[in-house]
């Protein structure tokens, strides 16, 4: 009888643990959310006062990547060839998913407001949903159908083709291949091994991004514009460098690093279902810092959006634990969203 009152003290114990876990991942994935949601409204700052979004991206990684070589450099102490082994994976991460997929949204954030900007870079699983379809000619299953129909028809709202809010037609292709690119990112990095630890790959693909940038500037196919004036954050007037350092610190280095921690006690899934509410924060910030609200008909299409992506999200999990049962390989080969990435490249 003890022996029995222990194990169940045992299990209780471990239950508590458990939950403790995912309390905690929880938090941190939030703050991860809420911190990468601070992007779109720093750069906004600077991109209103001359800054070009190509230079913006650029000063965004460069920094941020030499302070996460401190970290990923202690990672890879006396696993050096892990850098060899995994070459492909973050030169593909760092010119798509990094600097492409950045510089794109930044593009759409100087026409669009953050919130939609950030709405139609998050169609990315659909582009997924319907190219597989597209490619299988195999209808996907009603869960990720249905979701994929939300996200489409909130788009149409967040379009707001009536015109009571004018949307910048260049800015929605800029928004829309940013979804693109993380839709390509995804694909790549379906069956990527765990070889690599991820600081090492948000690392290694913040350099390979900076180095892109920086010799798409030299070579004049990018424009650089820089600025030194002032720039306004909500109700303050603050020096360029106070907007460039929350893009870099807050907004890339706290958020990969948070997002990082949070796959980890969650589970990369989970973790990644749960960054959905970036886009919440992105609107939340830009609307305190910025002044900047989308239309009721565009806030309405947003929940039609995410509510979509969370629907396709929820039959990945299912599909998840159907793989657990058995059906791994098939389902596999069927969805390359099966793989969530431990890195993704959320602006």
């Amino acid at each position: 009888m003890p022996a029995a009152n222990n194990s169940h003290t045992h299990h209780a114990s471990v239950s508590s643990a458990q939950r403790s876990v995912l309390a905690s991942g929880l938090g941190i994935a939030l703050f991860s959310s809420a911190v990468f949601g601070l992007s779109g409204s720093f750069a906004k700052a600077l991109l209103e006062t001359g800054w070009s979004p190509g230079a913006a991206v650029t000063a965004r990684l460069t920094g941020a990547a030499l302070i996460l070589a401190i970290p990923a450099g202690y990672a890879l102490r006396g696993r050096w060839h892990q850098l060899r082994n995994n070459w492909i994976t973050i030169l593909l991460f760092g010119v798509t998913g990094v600097a492409a997929c950045q510089l794109f949204y930044f593009n759409a954030v100087a026409r669009l407001s953050v919130g939609v900007a950030l709405l139609l870079e998050y169609l990315a699983p659909v582009i997924i949903v319907l190219w597989l379809w597209a490619a299988s000619r195999k209808r996907p299953r009603v869960l990720t159908f249905g979701g994929t129909l939300l996200s489409l028809a909130g788009l149409v709202l967040v379009l707001d083709l009536t015109g009571a809010v004018k949307v910048d037609l260049v800015g929605v292709l800029w928004g829309a291949a940013a979804a693109v690119c993380l839709a390509i990112y995804f694909f790549i990095t379906a069956k990527e091994n765990d070889t690599l630890p991820p600081i090492v790959l948000a690392s290694g693909g913040l350099m390979v991004g900076a180095v892109v940038m920086w010799l798409a500037g030299a070579t004049g196919l990018l424009p650089m514009a820089f600025s030194t004036a002032d720039t306004r954050l909500g109700p303050w007037t603050t020096p360029w460098w106070v907007s460039l350092a929350g893009l870099v610190v807050l907004a890339t280095v706290l958020a990969y690093v948070s997002g990082i921690m949070a796959a980890r006690a969650l589970g990369s899934k989970v973790a990644s279902f749960v960054s959905l509410t970036e886009v919440l924060f992105a609107v939340l910030w830009a609307w305190l810092l910025l002044g900047e609200l989308p239309g009721p008909i565009q806030l309405l299409g947003g929940v039609l959006i995410v509510g979509g992506v969370i629907l396709v999200r929820l039959d990945e999990l299912r599909s998840a634990a159907a793989a657990a049962g058995g059906a791994a390989a098939a389902l596999q080969a069927a969805s390359p969203l099966e793989h969530a990435n431990d890195v993704e490249p959320v602006p």
